[in-house]
């Protein structure tokens, strides 16, 4: 055996288990943080509103219509 108490043995467990709980708590507030989507977005406000204006110009197909309009590829009628 160890040599240990059951006085002991369970005054270790109760220690372990305090200490179980503190880590769980100081975890929790980690994954809180680290989770936290909107207070990312709000620290980075402007650089979201670039990107989200790029793709959003990106998408619709902006660089096509620019570049048509720029070089003179516009699609012609026809029957002129």
């Amino acid at each position: 055996m160890s040599g240990r108490t059951p006085e002991e043995i369970r005054a270790s467990i109760e220690s372990g288990r305090a200490e179980l709980a503190v880590s769980i708590r100081e975890l929790r507030g980690e994954v809180v943080r680290f989770s936290d989507w909107r207070g990312k977005l709000n620290e980075h406000r402007p650089e979201a509103l670039a990107v989200a204006a790029v793709t959003g110009f990106v998408l619709a197909g902006g660089i096509a219509g620019v570049s048509g309009v720029l070089f003179g590829r516009r699609r012609r009628r026809r029957g002129r």
